[in-house]
């Protein structure tokens, strides 16, 4: 199966949700100083559900009745907001947030692998193999040695970061096989919907009652990843999905780090150590593979099956 072809408009959206997501390791980070991990995660999910609810409301938009769909889209907001949000903010105490979106980048690798799993028509071929062997090298480079020889934070969290990647890609197979007849804006209110519903009361639990943070940057580092990071990147990712079919969203991860690690270096002063950039370096190239359009290009034979 090919991928539908990229036009203009389309490198654009997906430029403009990389720099989304990219700056939404940012506002994390900073928040961070002031908020505890269960209650960020609250609040990113709750104030993003509300406003693409009232989305759905001005467009008048038809919801489903089945139960069967609600209980599949609160499985869908554990898998792909409760689980990774959580994780990635825990990690980002403990590592650059350079680094995260680095690992992060493993979400389109591990799509690959679990859908092989998951579906007859998603078999690997040499090529993907091939990727999928490349991406995962430099997933090991980008940790560094040092993760394999004790277990401290840092590597708890870099193996937090790689964890939540893993939710994601699950995800997106548990949305291929039970939510693939929803329209973006529904499958996106409703996810997150699930997700608020599981993350509000755990984080009252965990944190008590939250505190109205006291420094300006805390409130937009919250504003953003809620309305931007959450809300207008969904509805944009979904968009781009539509159009342009998951081989070219995947192209999204390739843009995020660049964009996390100049924030990270131009706001928080990070310096990454150079086995990251060498193992970003590896998964961008294995996800090439994996996307398999210069593989065409450099061998115009060969069959034109992308990712799916």
């Amino acid at each position: 199966m090919t991928a539908p072809a990229l036009t203009t408009a389309t490198w654009l959206r997906i430029c403009l949700l990389g720099l989304l997501w990219g700056a939404s390791f940012l506002a994390v980070r900073v928040a961070l100083d002031e908020v505890p991990v269960a209650t960020l995660v609250a609040h990113r999910v709750f104030w993003a559900c509300l406003l693409l609810w009232l989305v759905i409301a001005l467009g008048r938009r038809r919801l489903p009745r089945d139960p069967r769909t609600w209980a599949a889209l609160g499985v869908m907001g554990v898998l792909n907001n409760a689980i990774p949000f959580t994780l990635l903010a825990w990690g980002q105490q403990f590592i650059e947030t350079g680094l995260t979106s680095i690992l992060n980048a493993a979400t389109a690798v591990f799509g690959v692998l679990v859908a092989a799993v998951a579906f007859r028509d998603e078999r690997l071929s040499a090529r993907r193999a091939a990727g999928l062997a490349i991406a995962f090298a430099g997933v090991v480079v980008a940790i560094g040695p040092s993760a394999l020889r004790g277990f401290d934070p840092r590597s708890a969290a870099q193996g937090a970061a790689l964890l939540g990647a893993l939710s994601y890609a699950v995800a997106a197979a548990w949305a291929r096989a039970r939510l693939s007849g929803l329209s973006p804006e529904i499958a996106a209110a409703g996810m997150l919907t699930g997700s608020s519903l599981v993350l509000v009361p755990a984080a009252l639990l965990i944190d008590g009652p939250p505190a109205l943070p006291a420094a300006p940057a805390t409130w937009a580092g919250i504003a953003y990843v809620s309305i931007a990071g959450t809300a207008a990147a969904y509805l944009l990712y979904y968009r781009i999905l539509r159009s342009a079919g998951s081989g070219n969203a995947m192209l999204v991860t390739l843009v995020i780090p660049p964009v996390s690690i100049l924030l990270g270096a131009a706001v928080l002063n990070e310096r990454l150590d150079p086995a990251a950039f060498a193992g970003f370096a590896l998964i961008a190239a294995g996800l090439l593979v994996l996307d398999g359009r210069l593989f065409r290009a450099r061998f115009p034979g060969a069959p034109a099956r992308g990712p799916r």
